[in-house]
């Protein structure tokens, strides 16, 4: 459990700064995930049939910032049905429910669920 938590950490480092044309919506309160307690702002689009995620994350909530990171790492430029496979029992089989609590594990399943929320939005849309 320890090195999971520890790979996590280490993710939070790698997560991209927020791009610019997208702060100004931050400051404004646009795009929070608002079932999670930490102050999460994420946008999710499909350009040109693929997913990008921007999510701006305080340092200072390294756990959530880490899961971030490592979504952003593994969906960021996937089809929209790769991330629309992601199973909804990820957290429980990348080992985080006992390490995390299940406050914490509220705000991540939420953070998940709003990427595949926006992808099916968007495949939708352009159906």
């Amino acid at each position: 459990m320890r090195d999971r938590l520890e790979t996590l950490l280490e993710f939070s480092d790698e997560l991209p700064d927020l791009p610019e044309s997208y702060r100004a919506r931050r400051d404004a309160g646009e795009n929070r995930v608002h079932e999670c307690q930490t102050p999460v702002y994420m946008w999710v689009e499909v350009v040109d049939g693929q997913v990008e995620i921007y999510a701006d994350v305080p340092r200072d909530a390294p756990t959530v910032r880490g899961f971030i990171s490592l979504l952003v790492a593994a969906l960021f430029g996937a089809a929209p049905a790769e991330v629309l496979a992601v199973k909804p029992t990820l957290l429980t089989e990348l080992g985080l429910v006992e390490a995390l609590g299940m406050v914490r594990m509220r705000g991540l399943h939420a953070i998940l669920h709003r990427i595949k929320s926006e992808v099916q939005r968007a495949v939708a849309k352009a159906g």
